[in-house]
């Protein structure tokens, strides 16, 4: 009986460390967010093409109408280009006339994360994958109903797989 209460508590234990050692959005102790996915910045550059570590590395951002999903109307899930971290559903995507792959809605509540963006002399919301930190791009308050919100992306952060046909 003792061994199965402490075998109990011991999961329990384990279970909770997991736990916070996967969640989202934790803090250094210079106030920096670790994320789970962390790469140095020669591992990435070996990943990503030149365009896709200017953009998701360097917080850079692709020429409007050049991006490959501005103009994407299938049905499927749009992940992050850097790790594969699922952020939209093409049901929340929009036409906002800015030339770039805009959304109302991420896929979950945790899949993107929403930091202050002080750059460029003006104050904006800078959208980062949840899962490795990468740039995707900013949100505004001026999307459609129900959320208000554009979550104006570069294409070239997104990596788009199609829902199969059944």
């Amino acid at each position: 009986m003792k061994t199965q209460s402490i075998s109990t508590v011991a999961l329990v234990f384990l279970v909770g460390v997991s736990l916070l050692s996967c969640a989202q959005d934790t803090k250094n102790s210079s106030g920096l967010t670790v994320f789970p996915v962390t790469k140095t910045e020669d591992e990435w550059k070996k990943q990503l093409t030149p365009e896709q570590y200017y953009v998701l590395r360097q917080k850079g951002t692709e020429r409007a109408f050049t991006g490959v999903y501005a103009a994407n109307h299938d049905s499927g899930t749009y992940y992050c280009a850097a790790c594969h971290h699922a952020l939209f559903d093409s049901k929340t995507k929009f036409e906002s006339g800015t030339g770039w792959p805009s959304f109302y809605k991420a896929i979950t509540s945790n899949a993107v994360l929403v930091e202050s963006d002080n750059s460029m002399g003006m104050v904006r919301d800078e959208v980062v994958c949840n899962n490795c930190g990468g740039h995707l791009g900013h949100v505004f308050n001026d999307g459609p109903k129900p959320t208000g919100l554009r979550y104006c992306m570069n294409s070239v952060s997104l990596k788009f797989e199609k829902t199969p046909k059944k």
